[in-house]
Formats: C-alpha cells, structure tokens, sequence
C-alpha cells in the first residue's frame, strides 16, 4: 500500500457561484499527524468532507488508502475515524450508548482503551446525551475515535468546546497514538495546538494549498527574534541576514539589542554578541503562528 495514505491533487468544488476549493492539494503520509490549516472559510471543511465521500468533487483526484473516497466509502471507512468539530448525538441515548452506535461505523474498538479514555476525559457515559453539554458531546465522540482500531484518525476542530485540562488530554492520547502507529489529519484554528502535535502543516487559503512542509523547513524562510544584554556594544556591521536591528543603553550603561535573524544568521549573531560580553540572551524561533501569517503574506496568497 502507498505511504501516502490521503493524496488529493487540483481538487475543485463550487457551491453556485461560490468556489470553495480552488485546485487544492494535499498529502497525508503513513504514520503523521498533519496539520491542516485555515481560517474560517478557506476550504478546510468542504475538503474533508469530499475526502470521506460525504459530497463529490467538481474537479481533481482525491485518494483514500488507494481508493476513491466517493465509489468505495463504505469500505474506507472501516479504516478511518471522524471526529467533527460540531457533533450531534442521539438525544435519547446514553453517551456510552452513543459510543457503541459510533464506534460500529468504525469497524473495532478497543475495549481497554475505551473505559481508559472515558475515565481520562472524565466523561459519565451514563447520562443521557441530551443533557450532555457542547464539551461532553465532543467527549463523546473524540473516546468513541480514538478508542478505535483504525489507521487512520481525521479530526476537524476536535477540541471545540474542550476546557483547557481536557485538550491537554486529547494532545496526549494523539501522541500515543502517532507512536503507535496511527496517521492523523488534524484540522484546527488553535495553532498552538497544531505546533504541539503536528509532524508536517499545510496552509490553506480561499480553497487552495498556500504551503506545506515540517515546522522546521517553514521556518528556514521566517527569522527568529534575537534580545541581548551585553557588555560592549557588538560589532554588527559585517553581518548579514538581520532585519529590524534596535540596539539602545541600560541604566548601567550595557547595550540593550533586539534583532530578527535569518536562521543562517543566528549563529554569526550569537558569536558577536559573545564577543561583546553577553549578560543576557535570548533567542526566540518564529511560532506557528508567524509561519501563518507570512504565508498569507506571499504573493500566491495575495492573489488567492
């Protein structure tokens, strides 16, 4: 089977006179968790549901393990759990009721792992789910996934709702399971979400693919931000690759710097602040948050 366990390539949906996916591309390696970033609007949604064969593409290629999402849904999907950001239950069922309907539409559960995962997400699965708030219905479904025997995990906004313990929760059970094994597609507008799980981020925007690649390729093409105390004002001039450079006096007379560096300049920088006498240094990496907003900045972005 193909490492590459979702490929999409030039995927095309319009709703009327509205394009939501604009030649979208998307790759999903065995074994991952990969970002998949957005905001409200971009097309991360309408992806995921074309990729389970939930509506059909206009446009492009899509692949599921190897199949056609839209001909064969039935079969693929006994390989994948969903978890959607908005999830509606059975008002007249018990959340433990609502997982056993759930976890039937994805093939085995691992039982073990299910009452491990009530317990860690501290869900009473005997309370009907119509007195169930929007946070323990989103339990609900992410136990009934991720107690799942499955290689494959698609989870858009699972955390919508969650109090912060619980998504600390949910970062943990996601790790264990990439270690062992299982492939994660994580849509999701908390970023810092995103950088703490993910392997690889895409960046969509007006339903096309604006980058992708690991965190650190990204920021290869962002700068880190550089604050020093020194002895001596550094020897700056023969240094290249810094941008924003501030450099000011202390009340005890030291240089106060702050500086954004290219990620082959830091090194250059640090020896010169060294050479100066360093008090205090701290060097900064560009956040995801930062990837975000300067792929949004290139000209491909600004003409989506």
């Amino acid at each position: 089977m193909s490492e590459q366990l979702v490929r999409i390539e030039g995927l095309d949906k319009r709703f009327g006179r509205v394009q939501a996916l604009d030649g979208l591309d998307l790759e999903v390696t065995r074994g991952e968790v990969h970002g998949f970033l957005g905001p409200n609007g971009s097309g991360k949604s309408t992806t995921i549901r074309v990729l389970l064969g939930l509506m059909r593409a206009d446009g492009g290629t899509v692949r599921l393990f190897d199949g056609d999402p839209w001909a064969d849904a039935v079969r693929l999907h006994r390989h994948l759990a969903y978890v959607p950001g908005d999830v509606t239950l059975w008002p007249g069922l018990t959340g433990g009721q609502c997982i056993d309907v759930l976890a039937r539409a994805h093939g085995h559960i691992d039982e073990r792992r299910r009452a491990e995962l009530v317990e860690r997400f501290d869900l009473d699965p005997t309370r009907r789910s119509r007195d169930y708030s929007k946070g323990n219905r989103q339990k609900v479904s992410l136990v009934a996934a991720l107690a799942a025997d499955v290689e494959l995990l698609v989870l858009d906004e699972p955390t919508a709702g969650l109090d912060p313990l619980m998504e600390q929760v949910f970062q943990q059970v996601v790790h264990e399971r990439r270690a062992e094994g299982t492939t994660v597609l994580l849509s999701s507008h908390l970023l810092g979400e995103v950088e703490a799980l993910a392997d690889r981020v895409s960046i969509i925007r007006a339903g096309r693919t604006v980058t992708t690649g690991t965190l650190t390729e990204l920021r290869r093409h962002t700068h880190s931000q550089v604050r020093a105390v020194t002895v001596r004002a550094p020897a700056l001039d023969r240094l290249g690759g810094l941008e924003d450079v501030r450099t000011g006096t202390d009340e005890e007379g030291r240089t106060e710097l702050h500086a954004s560096a290219e990620p082959d300049a830091v090194g250059a920088l640090v020896g010169a602040l060294h050479d100066a006498g360093i008090h205090t240094l701290t060097v900064t990496p560009p956040s995801l948050d930062d990837l975000f907003l300067k792929a949004y900045a290139t000209p491909e972005a600004e003409r989506a």
